[in-house]
């Protein structure tokens, strides 16, 4: 397959009332911010040998500063923070996480200067809360039992005790959470594969990456099937990730953009972490691992002669997962 150039960096929503960060010019050194986006498209050849008439792939979304797919929408979400004024010098970024986009947050924070406080449930891991330690976020715990939607609703507790003190960007309802994808994910998969894509597979969690992506390839391709992805149960080990019918909905969430939902099960996604690594040499995360089973539910479909390309997004990588016990459990 021709392998066409990296679209340009990270720019802002055109719809957010945001607007991009001037960076100095004619230096050699970048910024963190200017790091964002443009992550390699892996192809995924051995593991996916079983489907002779199928080509996988997987945005290796690791490769952002702050190590996940959150840096995109994070630092959209501060931009149109900034261009409308809500954040400023004296303010605060909270909000809820299950880990990725508060590391994200931090991350972007940091190197703009803002404070930040999350609040984050229990049961996200310790490599994670020792992360957004690191960096420098207050850390309100809930409880993991609760999930994000508990993490949800402390944080609107903390903001309606003093609302001039933070800045709420609200990951699960701002606009300029999808519209990142909508600019940068989609058009990053459309010229790495040279518009051969022809199914596109993310999991739902604020649904954003699923949301802006999809309606940009739909753009660019209408024929392009679009498959979202959800745990089986509404208790589940797949962190970022939201059981739909049982979760606090987001409202960025279109279920029309998909043309199909999929079920993963966490210990499966277990089990396919441990297989990437040792046959693709790959360290990822168990919601890319349940990314790509949700790839091989979609290529079961795809009967010769029939071909397809399926593009994925690996979340991020094992790194924050290296303690839990199913890499050692039969």
């Amino acid at each position: 397959m021709k392998r066409m150039a990296l679209v340009n960096p990270i720019m802002a929503p055109s719809q957010a009332s945001a607007v991009p960060i001037q960076k100095p010019h004619g230096r050699t050194g970048k910024t963190v911010v200017d790091l964002i986006g443009n992550t390699p498209l892996l192809r995924l050849a051995r593991i996916g040998s079983d489907f002779p008439n199928v080509e996988f792939y997987a945005k290796a979304e690791w490769f952002n500063p702050g190590g996940s797919v959150k840096d995109r929408p994070a630092f959209s979400m501060i931009q149109a923070g900034m261009a409308s004024g809500a954040l400023r010098p004296g303010k605060t970024l909270i909000d809820a996480t299950s880990g990725n986009t508060g590391i994200a947050y931090a991350t972007v924070a940091a190197a703009l200067g803002y404070p930040v406080k999350l609040c984050l449930p229990d049961s996200a891991s310790d490599e994670r809360k020792r992360i957004l330690a690191a960096l420098g976020a207050e850390l309100v715990i809930t409880s993991g039992d609760e999930g994000t939607d508990g993490a949800i609703r402390r944080v609107h507790e903390i903001v309606l005790s003093d609302p001039e003190k933070y800045f709420y960007p609200d990951q699960y309802s701002n606009p300029a959470n999808w519209q990142a994808h909508y600019h940068t994910t989609a058009n990053e998969i459309w010229e790495q594969t040279g518009g051969s894509v022809t199914h596109f597979v993310a999991a739902l969690g604020t649904s954003g990456t699923f949301i802006g992506t999809a309606r940009r390839l739909k753009e660019l391709k209408p024929s392009i099937r679009s498959i979202s992805l959800q745990p089986d149960a509404a208790f589940h080990g797949l962190e970022g990730w939201k059981h739909m019918p049982t979760a606090l909905r987001p409202a960025i969430y279109d279920h029309t953009l998909a043309d199909e939902n999929l079920e993963v099960g966490t210990e499966h996604a277990y089990r396919m972490v441990k297989r990437i690594a040792r046959i693709e040499g790959l360290l990822v995360s168990p919601s890319a691992a349940a990314a790509l089973l949700g790839c091989f539910q979609v290529a079961e479909r795809v009967v010769p002669p029939e071909r397809a390309v399926i593009v994925t997004i690996f979340a991020d990588s094992a790194s924050k997962y290296l303690t839990e016990r199913f890499w050692v459990e039969e």
